[in-house]
């Protein structure tokens, strides 16, 4: 795929302390313990990613070869989801430029599917036996996918209260699920004891580098749909917040090729009211955020008490003019129905709690009517039968 064209991949850098790192081995946190990110010649990528290029490129989130993995994609199809324009929705909140992208619709229906592809990709290359993760559902989904696609083995640890479907997909994919009483915290805490007793390579979210670089790619593909612009306001569900970090890296990465200049839209991170530490530390003015004791929420990808990469998300939020808002599950459920029928959007919980987040901010006076605003459904309401099925009781 795209062979002609190079990937301008460089060296990992340390996210806090900034040390360098090959790429050419599989890599999991920086010495410090904090996570990787990817690094190109980006005055080298310019060279050849333009919109003309673009044009003729294969409709994966791959056609951003110069800023990815170079090794052979191990690919579902996975990116290039459509940006709705959600008119009747818009209207019931007081936006007349608001939009959905609904990356319910790739590979194993979520956002996940990006950053698996590139995990996985790079996985492969270097030579990992087996992938382990824990998982709230669709990591563990999207992995479980591209390990088969791959011929890899691999471990899916999640709660015992996951959703059925996600259970099931993981299964059906031919993964070794196993299920814990906790949170995905404690499922983290399995994997790390586990890995090296049984020879796993650790994919979790940020504790291996090309997560992100799969859902930055997110970010690209807005400012290709927008044709060379972005919108005004994004807003994102944020459980471990991999996607808004992702789509922050792209926008400097488009500055540094001279797609566009220091303007930023401004990034909203949604949480569940049963578990906001990132809202909590934002309105604290804190730089990270603290472990928030007995999460619950129906959106199991919100259900995160403590994301390894905080203080990444709240220097982005800072550095956008963005902001954090919660959502009850209730809020949720009736948002989701909302979508549902004005848009014919099957949203999950967690896409639901954007529209949530947008009538809060346009009430608050902190969105303007005539802004551009993208929401962002990160999965298929299809994964939570469950969830959905509460929605439908609780409207009669």
């Amino acid at each position: 795929m795209l062979a002609t064209v190079a990937s301008t991949l460089t060296h990992l850098e340390c996210s806090s302390c900034k040390k360098t790192h090959p790429h050419d081995r599989l890599q999991n946190l920086c010495t410090c313990g904090k996570p990787l990110l990817a690094r190109y010649d980006l005055k080298a990528a310019a060279k050849t990613l333009t919109r003309a290029a673009l044009a003729g490129r294969p409709g994966n989130m791959w056609r951003y070869a110069e800023v990815l993995p170079g090794n052979p994609p191990v690919s579902l199809g996975e990116g290039m989801t459509p940006l709705l324009h959600a008119r009747r929705a818009g209207a019931a909140v007081g936006l007349e430029n608001l939009y959905v992208k609904d990356e319910g619709l790739n590979p194993t229906g979520s956002f996940k599917a990006r950053g698996l592809s590139a995990a996985v990709t790079q996985a492969k290359a270097y030579g990992a036996k087996a992938l382990g993760i824990p998982t709230a559902g669709n990591s563990g989904g999207a992995l479980a996918a591209y390990a088969a696609q791959a011929g890899i083995p691999c471990v899916i640890v999640m709660p015992a209260d996951t959703p059925v479907a996600n259970v099931m997909e993981c299964r059906a994919f031919g993964a070794d699920v196993r299920k814990i009483d906790g949170l995905i915290s404690d499922c983290g805490k399995y994997v790390a004891e586990h890995k090296d007793r049984e020879g796993w390579f650790d994919v979790s979210t940020l504790k291996e580098p090309y997560r992100i670089e799969g859902k930055k790619t997110m970010g690209y593909e807005l400012w290709e749909q927008f044709e060379g612009k972005l919108p005004d306001v994004i807003i994102y569900p944020t459980g471990g917040g991999v996607g808004l970090i992702g789509m922050c890296k792209a926008f400097d990465e488009m500055e540094a090729m001279g797609w566009i200049g220091s303007g930023r839209p401004r990034m909203v991170s949604v949480q569940a009211a049963g578990c906001a530490p990132i809202v909590r530390a934002f309105v604290t003015e804190r730089d990270t955020a603290e472990f928030w004791e007995h999460a619950e929420t129906i959106a199991s990808g919100l259900r995160v008490p403590k994301a390894l990469g905080d203080f990444i998300i709240l220097a982005y939020l800072r550095a956008t003019r963005g902001t954090a808002v919660a959502a009850t599950d209730q809020e949720m459920l009736a948002a989701g129905r909302e979508l549902a029928a004005l848009e014919g959007i099957y949203a999950a919980p967690e896409g639901a709690a954007t529209l949530v987040a947008a009538r809060k901010l346009v009430a608050a006076r902190w969105i303007r009517p005539g802004e551009t605003v993208v929401l962002f459904n990160t999965g298929t309401g299809y994964k939570y039968s469950e969830a959905w099925q509460r929605a439908l009781d609780a409207g009669g």
